[in-house]
């Protein structure tokens, strides 16, 4: 069994050490959010970590929410994985943000189902910055097209951010040329305040490479096998 309530103290003594770096640096300053991923992890697994002070959760998988949503609590939800289009109207009530908006599709069906129930969705739009043909999101060419889409039609979307998964590296300081170039789009659309634009949340950084995340400016990072232990399958 994972120590997830040491592991937890680690985490964030290891956030607070790179938000400093950050800081330094003038690339950061906010306080950092922590986002336990908790794919494959039981409600008990959850629950223990929630009594040990997170706040937040992120699963990659709907179905994962809602097995789990009636379990687990009180916290927010976050949908950090992959959505197919055919799954939003399952989670679209029950999560607080939705990281991974990554076509106008996507977008169009998360506005039909947010009207649906009343709600301005917060998304984060998913950036592929290092062009992996196995991950989502737009380019970096793309981005500002499909923020222009949504702010045009979309008025149940408010747009509070940028997310980006780096590749898998051994030597996570290669991932730091990513961070950086999602920095640079998040810093251009920060300072333009509009109705549905509030770029707050840049989501950068996981268990392997959160802390080079962090030096380049991320203020949240989505963390699981840092606090849960490494997952069975």
């Amino acid at each position: 069994m994972a120590d997830i309530q040491g592991n937890l103290k680690r985490t964030h003594e290891t956030i607070g050490a790179a938000q400093e770096r950050a800081v330094s640096a003038g690339r950061g300053g906010t306080d950092v959010l922590l986002c336990a991923v908790t794919k494959t992890r039981s409600a008990g697994e959850i629950n223990e970590a929630i009594a040990c002070g997170v706040t937040d959760i992120g699963e990659n998988r709907a179905q994962e929410i809602l097995d789990k949503y009636d379990q687990v609590g009180p916290v927010n939800w976050h949908m950090i994985g992959h959505l197919q289009t055919n799954k939003v109207k399952y989670i679209i009530d029950k999560v607080c943000l939705i990281h991974s908006v990554d076509s106008l599709r996507l977008a169009e069906e998360i506005d039909r189902r947010a009207a649906g129930c009343g709600k301005v969705m917060d998304v984060l739009i998913q950036v592929n910055a290092a062009l992996e043909e196995s991950k989502f999101g737009v380019t970096v060419e793309e981005t500002d097209q499909l923020i222009q889409d949504i702010l045009e039609a979309l008025p149940n979307i408010r747009i509070k951010g940028l997310m980006c998964m780096a590749p898998f590296e051994d030597e996570p300081e290669n991932a730091r040329v990513y961070f950086r170039a999602v920095k640079e789009i998040f810093d251009r659309y920060k300072e333009l305040h509009q109705e549905r634009l509030d770029f707050t949340i840049l989501s950068m950084g996981m268990s392997n490479d959160y802390e080079v995340a962090i030096e380049e400016g991320s203020n949240l990072v989505r963390v699981g096998t840092a606090i849960f232990g490494a997952r069975s399958y």
